[in-house]
C-alpha cells in the first residue's frame, strides 16, 4: 500500500486585474498532476482567449440549459454576463485522483466551499489600488466605465479576504506562484488528506515493535 493524500478542490480568487487567471494556469502547468477546471461563460472571448482552453464560450439559452441540467458547480452573473463552473470536469479529476485548480470570484468560492468542504481557498491581492486600476487599463479591452465597476466590485470583494484560508499578494509573479506552489504541496500533507492513515502508522506500528521484539530476544540469548 503506498502512501497517498486525497485530492481536493484549489480555489483562487482575486478582483479582476490581481492576475489570478495567469496564476492558476502557470501553476497547473508547473505542477503535472493538477488539472485546471473549466468555466462556461456568456460574455465574448478576449483577444487572448481561446474556446475550450480558457471557457467554455455559450449564449444565454445554452447557460440556462446547463444550470437546469445541475451541470454547473456554482453560477453567477458578473459585470452583465455569466460564468458557471462546469460540474462534470471537476468531479472526474476528483474521483481520479487529481486536485483541481478553479479561477473563480468570491461568489463562486462560497458555492464551492459549501460544496467540498475540503477546498483550499486562496485569495490573490494586488500589491496596491493604483497597481490594479493600472493592470485592467492595460488589457485595453475594456471601456472607463467598464473598468470603475470592476474597480467597485473589487472593493467589495476585499470583504471577503477573511473567508479565505490564503492570501497571496501578486507583486511579483513568480514570487505569487512560488507561495502557491508550497500552499499547494503543503496542503498535500495535511493529515486529514492522508488515505487509510490510521491503518498505515498502525501497521508501522506492528513491525516496529515486531523488530524491536525480536532484538530484544537476540540481545538475551547472545548475552
Amino acid at each position: 500500500m503506498s502512501w497517498t493524500s486525497r485530492a481536493f478542490p484549489f480555489v483562487i480568487a482575486a478582483p479582476s486585474g490581481a492576475g489570478k487567471t495567469s496564476l492558476a494556469r502557470a501553476l497547473v502547468e508547473r505542477t503535472p498532476d493538477l488539472v485546471f477546471s473549466m468555466s462556461a461563460t456568456t460574455r465574448p472571448p478576449r483577444p487572448t482567449e481561446r474556446a475550450g482552453r480558457d471557457y467554455r464560450f455559450v449564449d444565454n439559452p445554452e447557460f440556462d440549459r446547463l444550470l437546469a441540467g445541475g451541470e454547473l458547480l456554482e453560477s453567477a452573473w458578473v459585470h452583465a454576463h455569466r460564468y458557471g463552473v462546469l460540474r462534470e470536469g471537476v468531479d472526474r479529476a476528483l474521483e481520479t485522483g487529481r486536485s483541481v485548480v478553479l479561477d473563480i470570484d468570491v461568489q463562486g468560492a462560497r458555492s464551492v466551499r459549501r460544496l467540498y468542504a475540503d477546498a483550499v481557498l486562496v485569495f490573490v491581492l494586488p500589491p496596491s489600488a493604483a497597481e490594479l486600476a493600472r493592470r485592467l487599463a492595460s488589457r485595453g479591452s475594456e471601456s472607463e466605465q467598464q473598468r470603475l465597476a470592476r474597480l467597485r466590485t473589487a472593493l467589495e470583494e476585499l470583504q471577503a479576504v477573511p473567508e479565505f484560508d490564503y492570501v497571496v499578494v501578486n507583486d511579483d509573479f513568480e514570487s505569487a506562484l512560488a507561495a502557491l506552489l508550497s500552499i499547494v504541496a503543503a496542503e498535500r500533507q495535511r493529515r486529514t488528506r492522508f488515505v487509510a492513515l490510521d491503518s498505515r502508522v498502525a501497521q508501522l506500528e506492528r513491525v516496529l515493535r515486531t523488530m524491536l521484539d525480536r532484538r530484544s530476544n537476540e540481545s538475551l540469548h547472545s548475552g
